[in-house]
């Protein structure tokens, strides 16, 4: 029987616990294992950053929190508890009861969530349809207020403007106002500065910042943009091809980097290189084809610090600080 997401539940340290999550896309080659094993928490009122190349899955996962998966996928095995609910046991109508209330998403692109033949205004004020309470023309004003709070000038009268009349960065803001017009206890944020100039970008990282005071929020921040996740987040959680091959706080994450593949994100990033090239560092080799698992370590065939034993052996979670996992044999032997 599914859990009723009305009933009151213990509040535990972590708003989002997800437990050996594996998720397979249905495809005429076979299954696609999206994720396999995946294992993090989002502790209440931190931003947890999720890292990895393209096709590392975290978009799967945050779609899998949401329940937004496609038709195709199928969650193999795992839990995915929000606020002590079990989501995966929940049918359609209570995970939309969830949604936009409790648990939202801002997505890479604005338009995604944006309807473009409706105004502003007018999909603002569908957000609250819950609070039957409440009239329509304070819940405009909630709507106006929050708008003005992500800096959008003279707010009530944007309310009747569409979404092809905003800027990129203008229609990002409204996209973040309307995924916290609810007060959610959970913000997802899919890569939502990646089609914005610096300036931009800049503009809306304060903004996460400071929403996350004000609101106390809980957000699980995506990017393969590491200097913003070095600047947003509490937490790290490295992902590739599927897996969680590190995690822990920034500060260790980016000074005690432990697996091969951190470490050869971290040499390439753009900030931290001191000398002048004319190209930039990248990683060796490709993301290994998800339809067939290597049966080692899936980053061998990519990794400067491979053994004999990466190819054939999956490798375990070590601690190695505080809070601090890798997943590499090199642990293990000493040699991290």
């Amino acid at each position: 029987m599914a859990v009723l997401v009305e009933q009151p539940v213990e509040l535990s340290a972590n708003v989002l616990e997800v437990r050996g999550l594996s998720v397979q896309f249905r495809t005429p080659r076979g299954p696609v294992q999206a994720l396999r094993r995946v294992s993090l928490d989002v502790p209440r009122g931190s931003v947890v950053g999720l890292v990895g190349e393209s096709g590392s899955g975290k978009s799967t996962l945050a779609l899998a929190v949401m329940g937004l998966l496609p038709h195709n996928a199928v969650t193999s095995e795992g839990s995915i508890r929000f606020a002590g609910c079990e989501l995966l046991s929940l049918n359609q109508a209570e995970l939309r009861s969830l949604r936009g209330d409790r648990l939202s998403m801002v997505f890479q692109d604005p338009m995604t969530s944006l309807n473009p033949v409706r105004a502003i205004g007018l999909q603002m004020t569908d957000i609250q349809y819950r609070a039957r309470r409440i009239s329509r023309a304070e819940k405009r004003r909630k709507a106006s207020a929050l708008l003005s709070r992500v800096g959008i000038p003279d707010a009530e009268r944007q309310l009747a403007r569409y979404p092809h009349e905003f800027s990129g960065g203008m229609r990002q803001r409204i996209a973040i106002a309307m995924g916290i017009l609810q007060g959610p206890e959970l913000l997802i944020a899919d890569e939502p500065t990646t089609a914005l100039d610096v300036t931009l970008e800049a503009q809306i990282i304060q903004l996460l910042r400071e929403l996350r005071r004000e609101f106390n929020a809980s957000i699980l921040f995506i990017s393969h943009n590491l200097g913003l996740i070095a600047e947003l987040c509490d937490f790290v959680i490295v992902l590739y091809a599927g897996e969680v091959v590190e995690q822990g706080g920034t500060r260790d994450i980016f000074h005690r980097p432990r697996h091969p593949y951190t470490q050869a994100l971290l040499e390439c990033d753009p900030a931290r290189i001191a000398e002048t090239r004319r190209e930039l560092p990248t990683i060796a080799g490709e993301v290994p084809n998800l339809l067939s698992i290597p049966a080692g370590c899936v980053f061998a065939s990519r990794c400067p610090r491979v053994f004999e034993r990466c190819r054939v052996e999956r490798p375990a979670d070590h601690l190695v600080g505080e809070a601090h996992l890798a997943r590499c044999h090199l642990e293990e032997a000493g040699d991290g």
